[in-house]
């Protein structure tokens, strides 16, 4: 009875913590609203940015109805559809990861904002961004860095660059804010103003 029961309490065991492990999974998959790490195809993983920080992004940006933002690294779509919702204006994802590209698609119609917002499935090296009036960024420093003499030749002066967490190696920010983030870290946003 000794061995029969250990065996039976072993597997028991098992079974609830395989359930808890795969109860928890779309919850991590989903990002349960805060920074979680989503490794996809690409140089960067997806993390999506909390409704917070893209508040305080579009806010320090001070986007408009006339703006037109490019968001590069647009993973699900949520700071150009924000944008779009909130403020009526026009963006363009760029985003590397086809299935991210199609998730955010399928976010702007559910959304019912498709009519204002684009993606396309891109690498960010190879975008033209010099229509754009407002640059959206979460991205890691060695992709910033990268990213900076593309921005500095495209971009027109006036243009504001706003990038959550992480510094652009070279520039100076005109403005930085932290937001209250959760047990996970706080976050800082970052603003850039061309001239």
């Amino acid at each position: 009875m000794g061995i029969a029961y250990k065996k039976s309490m072993q597997m028991r065991m098992k079974q609830i913590v395989g359930g808890l492990l795969f109860g928890l999974l779309p919850l991590l998959a989903a990002g349960c609203g805060s920074s979680v790490a989503l490794w996809t195809y690409g140089e960067v993983p997806f993390v999506r940015s909390t409704p917070e920080v893209i508040d305080r992004m579009l806010e320090m940006a001070r986007v408009n109805p006339g703006d037109l933002i490019y968001d590069i690294g647009s993973g699900d779509g949520a700071i150009i559809i924000r944008a779009a919702i909130k403020y009526g204006a026009r963006g363009v994802g760029i985003e590397i990861d086809e299935d991210l590209v199609l998730k955010a698609r399928s976010n702007a119609f559910r959304e019912k904002v498709e009519h204002l917002v684009e993606f396309h499935a891109q690498d960010a090296f190879t975008v033209d961004v010099s229509p754009a009036t407002v640059v959206t960024l979460y991205m890691l420093p060695d992709f910033n860095a990268k990213l900076r003499p593309i921005l500095e030749r495209q971009l027109k002066p006036g243009t504001r660059v706003v990038s959550h967490d992480y510094p652009i190696e070279g520039w100076r920010p005109d403005r930085v804010e932290n937001v209250k983030g959760n047990f996970v870290h706080d976050h800082q946003v970052l603003l850039f103003e061309i001239r």
